[in-house]
């Protein structure tokens, strides 16, 4: 039996990075790690309820209990995230590669792994030739974009150990 899985598609890698970067205006920097966990919950939205969150976030912990119902789709079920989110980063890297080679982002950048939007304009060209996206996929990118946006990568409550994906004991 052959089962299609969006999170080993290219297409649907660059797809779902687009949409994130479409959240932000020129100039902006990003650092890859951090758009990557982005598209790993947006791939399984019902693992964002296993991101730690501090006793003060009681306000996302509600939004996304709320926005983001955990379902129980079988497809969406992993059990190990971390391997899972290592088989996904040679596509999200050929994908950001692939958005770079259109001019949305700068190319010289990745390289320092980080992303910068430079052409808003295409971007939001292709973002417009889209279909909608889903309520969920919506919350998820808003969530994704807002508030982890404003989260640290790094450190002992920085986004990285939070959702435990990449190791973060070694960072600075």
């Amino acid at each position: 039996m052959i089962v299609y899985n969006h999170a080993f598609d290219l297409y649907h890698t660059i797809f779902r990075l687009l949409h994130f970067l479409n959240k932000f205006e020129n100039e902006t920097i990003l650092e890859i790690e951090r758009i990557r966990i982005w598209d790993f919950y947006l791939l399984f939205p019902s693992k964002i309820h296993e991101i730690r969150l501090k006793q003060n976030e009681s306000v996302v912990r509600k939004i996304r209990k709320e926005f983001i119902k955990d379902s129980n789709n079988p497809y969406e079920r992993i059990t190990d995230s971390r391997k899972v989110f290592e088989k996904i980063k040679p596509y999200q890297l050929a994908a950001l590669n692939c958005i770079a080679s259109y001019g949305i982002i700068d190319k010289s950048l990745l390289n320092q792994q980080r992303i910068s939007i430079i052409n808003k304009k295409i971007l939001t060209e292709f973002v417009g030739n889209f279909e909608e996206l889903s309520p969920k996929e919506r919350n998820v990118i808003t969530l994704m974009t807002s508030h982890f946006n404003q989260v640290s990568l790094f450190g002992t409550e920085g986004l990285k150990n939070r959702t435990n994906l990449i190791e973060s004991k070694y960072d600075a």
